[in-house]
């Protein structure tokens, strides 16, 4: 029997995966000895004892991979090691990786360069607002402004589910975190303009961000002074389910030291979301995605003091509170997708989604203010000091304000992949909303005894705005389009995409059209350029902020706003010491129509909740990006922009008594008219018309000690319009101070991702760690985000800037495993 097995021979090895993972109960056998067959163990391994000096067939098979067979013909007495990596089955769960897209208007981002990019505000719009087109003058908000559109204009999706900022937030301070979580991110796709049809229905851009499918077990960790993060992902060993958690945690207290006011603040924002992928076969493929946030923010003000004016006009604004402030918004959202690919030319998904917040907020602060004059002469000893007092008062601001909205959708979308790879894409979306809002809030100034405005009767409260409003509405969405690509002869190409969208609301029973094109041209130049003109309507329905007007009501026949874009655009692909860059220019024109006037006040947008505004937005946009320092990628984006509106509502008169002088209330003795004059202000700049902007990204490194680098992320915007807070729109034409911020970082990056493991010890399984020290608001620039307007007892305003928050140092540790 010896001798029998001595003619014999082995054949042995490790089973591994893809990405290099060994692979338990794979069945090995021999296809010519049924009865010859083996499992592979918990580390890949198998052994089988075959017949020598014969061609055998090893097979190696099982229900989540493809099956291998490997022809063999051992010696006698040999041990053949054959270990053989095994392909899924189901295909799906690998990365997909998003290459560039240059024929539709729409920039890729990478996601990783968030963790290289010092901001006070750890979201991934900070990424956002660098790019081209794209405006913000608030670090402490992810709010962002794009080609003169405000914050409600800008689509988000994540994973194909549109998710919404807050209703109730009136300051940056109080947002929170934004809905993507950074740390689960795979791919982000911007659109300024220009955008197709199978996007939504918003006036000014779309940010498309896909969560990423793990195909092996990692995470990250995270903390700073500002707050931290933990992420864990991971698949399964038969790879038919891939998961990803995350939860973040960010607290506010310690950058809000610098801010003007002092008092208590307790900020506590924090989340958790995952995010499932069940391949249940190669053909279909069910995603789910959770969100729970929940964002409080508690200040006790105690006081306050700011200088501002000029140097020959300084003046100081004192203000010693009592009460406090309580915000809280609560957020839930959860969706359901399901990918069918019934064969190689289609793929049908299927989306189910509902979304849910509350919110409150109830505050009663009261505040007593001194306005003092400050010594101007440079020759007196107490320059700078108070030389005498020119108002005191006190103010009130109460307000006891609740909002519920849920919003449930299904949709479904298609894409058929023609030949030569053209494409026609569809779909359908129903939506149901149901809003219940309380609104109660009031105003009231004293000012020397006086109450403003004054009254010997009765006590006068100023904006006092009270309702209670419930709305249950649907809406009908729809879309096709289709993509055409033409080569020539001479190898140059043209893309066409064209398409239509529908939308219906039941609440205004207004149904929409918006046609949207755009022509991509490639010429076979030997410089790598190409040529895009993107023009279309885009039509805005209403949502319930637009809705609510000024004093609380609602306005149910309010009209979807329209935007006819028209945007001419080219990017050109170059070398330049021997590294690769991209420029990038576009022009563009936006005729508004319908537009719902709007006031702004730091992130809070004031509808007026009428259709009564039409207007222009007319610019162009510059971006160069590459390798300034070979190895890392740095950007610029310039942006010159011209927004204008007119209203009938702006017409008004000048009163004038009997002497010919203008009447001024506080000011003119005599207040009887006699005469009057009509004025027509025209076109008057709208909230968010900012001649200038420019945004730097740069990256560099030590040659000789590249594990150390600078990251600075420099942000620049011309002043925006504002104006007493009287809901005059032709008075809202002064302009801030220009906004300035500069943050820099240095990086160190303690392990690094290729580095040689010498040893077995617990820090080989982290990937990579860096520490950052970041130097935010450099310059230490006082940056007004907005105007707390106060009267003296004439009733003159004085506009006191509220400033963003100052220099600060922040501490940083991100470690990937």
């Amino acid at each position: 029997m010896g001798f029998l097995k001595a003619q014999n021979g082995t054949v042995s090895g490790i089973v591994k995966t893809n990405d290099g993972e060994p692979v338990e109960g794979i069945t090995i056998a021999i296809l010519e000895d049924g009865k010859n067959t083996t499992i592979s163990d918990a580390k890949g391994f198998y052994k089988l004892e075959v017949a020598s000096n014969t061609d055998l067939t090893i097979a190696f098979y099982n229900i989540n991979f493809k099956q291998i067979n490997h022809k063999i013909n051992v010696k006698p007495g040999e041990n053949l090691t054959y270990s053989p990596t095994l392909q899924f089955k189901n295909e799906m769960t690998t990365v997909t990786v998003v290459g560039e897209n240059r024929v539709q208007e729409i920039t890729r981002i990478d996601p990783k360069l968030f963790y290289q990019l010092p901001t006070a505000g750890g979201s991934i719009e900070d990424l956002i607002k660098t790019q081209m087109g794209v405006s913000s003058n608030n670090e402490l908000s992810s709010s962002y402004s794009v080609r003169g559109g405000n914050f409600d204009e800008n689509l988000v999706y994540v994973n194909d589910i549109e998710v919404y900022r807050p209703f109730l937030v009136r300051s940056g301070q109080q947002e929170g975190l934004s809905f993507a979580n950074p740390d689960m991110v795979s791919n982000i796709n911007f659109s300024a303009g220009g955008f197709e049809a199978k996007y939504g229905d918003k006036m000014s851009s779309v940010l498309d961000i896909t969560y990423r499918k793990p195909t092996k077990f990692g995470g990250s960790v995270s903390g700073s002074l500002l707050g931290g993060g933990l992420h864990l992902e991971g698949i399964s060993k038969n790879r038919l389910v891939a998961w990803s958690i995350g939860s973040r945690y960010r607290s506010n207290a310690y950058i809000l030291k610098s801010i003007d006011t002092k008092g208590e603040y307790r900020p506590r924002f924090y989340d958790i979301q995952s995010f499932f992928t069940f391949n249940i076969n190669p053909k279909l493929t069910v995603e789910w995605l959770t969100n729970v946030a929940n964002n409080q923010y508690l200040v006790i003000p105690a006081n306050r003091e700011t200088t501002f004016g000029t140097v020959n006009n300084a003046v100081s604004f004192k203000v010693f509170f009592d009460g406090r402030e309580v915000m809280q918004y609560n957020t839930y959202m959860t969706g359901v997708s399901t990918t069918y690919l019934p064969n190689k030319t289609l793929k049908l998904k299927l989306i189910a989604s509902g979304y849910r917040t509350k919110e409150e907020e109830l505050y009663t602060v009261q505040g007593q203010y001194y306005i003092d004059q400050l010594e101007a002469d440079f020759g007196q000893d107490d320059f700078g000091q108070v030389a005498f007092n020119r108002g005191i008062g006190t103010f009130i601001n109460n307000g006891r304000n609740t909002l519920e909205a849920q919003v449930y959708t299904i949709e479904h979308k298609g894409t058929k992949y023609l030949k030569k790879n053209n494409e026609f894409l569809w779909g359908v979306r129903y939506q149901q909303e149901f809003i219940q809002d309380k609104l109660s809030e009031w105003k009231m100034i004293d000012s020397a005894d006086y109450v403003n405005p004054y009254s010997p009767t009765e006590i006068n409260l100023t904006d006092v705005y009270k309702s209670k409003i419930n709305i249950n509405s649907s809406r009908v969405m729809e879309y096709i389009e289709y993509i055409h690509n033409k080569t020539f002869r001479d190898s140059s190409t043209l893309t066409f995409t064209g398409g239509v969208r529908g939308n219906y609301w039941t609440l205004n029973n207004q149904f929409v059209v918006s046609p949207r094109v755009t022509l991509a041209y490639k010429p076979n130049w030997k410089r790598d350029f190409i040529f895009k003109l993107s023009g279309g309507y885009y039509y805005q329905p209403p949502f319930y902020r637009e809705l609510r007007g000024l004093d609380g009501t609602l306005n149910t026949n309010l009209k979807a706003q329209q935007s006819i874009h028209v945007v001419l655009s080219s990017d050109y692909n170059f070398s330049a010491w021997r590294r690769p860059f991209k420029f990038m220019v576009a022009a563009y024109f936006k005729d508004l129509r319908n537009l719902v006037t709007y006031e702004i006040d730091n992130v809070r947008v004031r509808y007026f909740a009428n259709n009564n505004t039409r207007g222009y937005a007319t610019g162009i946009d510059f971006r160069v990006n590459g390798e300034f320092v070979k190895g890392v990628e740095s950007w610029a984006s310039l942006g010159l922009l011209r927004t204008y509106e007119y209203s009938k509502d702006n017409i008004h008169y000048k009163y004038y008594n009997k002497e010919g002088e203008e009447i001024v209330k506080g000011y003119s003795f005599d207040q009887v008219a006699v005469d009057s004059t009509k004025i027509d202000p025209g076109f008057i700049p709208r909230p968010t018309d900012q001649l200038a902007t420019f945004s730097l990204f740069f990256q560099d490194y030590l040659p000789k000690y590249p594990a150390l680098k600078m990251n600075l992320n420099l942000i620049f915007g011309s002043g925006l319009p504002f104006g007493p807070p009287n809901h005059l729109r032709y008075q809202q034409i002064f302009r801030m101070p220009p906004y300035r911020r500069v943050d820099v970082g240095f990086a160190y990056n303690i392990l690094k991702e290729d580095r040689e493991f010498k040893s077995k010890n617990f820090m080989n399984h982290v990937k990579s760690m860096w520490l950052n020290v970041e130097v935010l608001n450099l310059l230490g620039v006082n940056n007004t985000v907005s105007y707390t307007w106060v009267k003296d007892v004439t009733a003159r305003q004085y506009a006191v800037p509220n400033y963003l928050t100052n220099r600060m140092l922040n501490v940083k540790l991100q470690v990937r495993f």
